[in-house]
């Protein structure tokens, strides 16, 4: 393991002094953001979002390159802050909008619907604050996808963090190491290359292929930021290797829409279980099962997962 874990006190100081690097963001609650970062080292740590229980360190895209930053969670549920330090002071701008940026609220019709659902009330009364976590990084959201394709999350972990040590970009915050998925790099590679890492011939074609579209400028995200979201799947599932599931994530985990992913095994045998009385339905029941979520499915999704993870759901 490397200092990532060690380093927590050092980062605790070095927060404590004033730096021009360093500022703090009060978030709007509620909010738990350590149990809404639980995503990022559930399966492990993949070294390019990186979550120890009390620090988070990721990356932001700013035009060519990355920009690392270390987060240390302050505050409560209600009142919550992230103390924010970056090695580079010019790019606070757009780092703090990311740090804003980075739960997806539940919206107003939120209240409504713990009226009306009360699968969604006990699990929002059981984990108050949890909230969808947005991937900035669009390379890096879209691979995260393509490398969990028929493998277990563990493995997708492992293969990720070995793709970001041969292909991605090091930084360093303080005491503490990131990576950044280098789409150069990524580009330039062999199919054989990527294999040597026990991707499948599959997945090694589509990481490359994904990486070319995003380096040739196919593919932005300011772009679909700026689409309804069936324009937003039918561009992302033009891509060799992405298909609509991948696509939906991209939707709610990226752009922060409220966007149910009912072909993914996990959100269909949670729906499934709190509210079909079986373990695995089709897309098609899942859509009609959570259709009464609209504006506010991303959280809605967001707990019923979680809550799948705590053995919380039954048939």
């Amino acid at each position: 393991m490397d200092s990532f874990a060690g380093a927590q006190h050092q980062l605790s100081v070095d927060l404590a002094m004033p730096a021009p690097g360093a500022f703090e963001v009060r978030l709007p609650g509620p909010l738990d953001i350590p149990l809404s970062l639980e995503l990022f080292r559930r399966s492990g740590d993949d070294l390019i979002d990186r979550w120890d229980g009390t620090h988070l360190v990721r990356t932001i895209r700013v035009g060519e390159r990355s920009v690392a930053y270390a987060c240390t969670v302050s505050g409560t549920i209600e009142e919550p802050a992230l103390h924010v330090i970056i090695d580079e002071p010019a790019h606070r701008q757009v780092v703090e909008q990311a740090v804003r940026t980075t739960f997806v609220p539940a919206p107003a019709e939120f209240a409504d619907l713990l009226q009306r659902d009360l699968v969604i009330a006990r699990l929002d009364a059981a984990f108050p604050g949890l909230r969808t976590v947005r991937q900035f990084d669009l390379l890096a959201a879209l691979i995260r996808s393509i490398s969990a394709q028929q493998v277990n999350l563990r493995w997708a972990v492992t293969t990720r963090r070995r793709l970001a040590e041969a292909f991605g970009e090091k930084h360093q915050v303080g005491e503490y190491t990131v990576y950044s998925l280098n789409v150069e790099r990524l580009t330039a590679a062999s199919v054989a290359e990527i294999r040597a890492l026990q991707f499948t011939t599959r997945k090694a074609e589509y990481i490359i292929s994904t990486a070319e579209a995003i380096a040739g400028g196919r593919l932005t995200l300011g772009e679909l930021e700026a689409l309804p979201d069936k324009e937003v799947i039918s561009q992302l599932t033009a891509l060799r290797g992405i298909g609509r599931w991948t696509a939906e994530w991209i939707l709610a985990r990226t752009l922060g829409r409220p966007c149910v992913v009912a072909g993914d095994l996990g959100v269909r045998k949670a729906v499934g279980l709190a509210y079909l009385g079986t373990s695995l339905p089709s897309e098609r029941a899942v859509r009609e099962a959570t259709a009464h979520w609209g504006a506010a499915a991303g959280v809605a999704q967001a707990l019923l997962l979680h809550g799948l993870s705590r053995d919380m759901l039954t048939t």
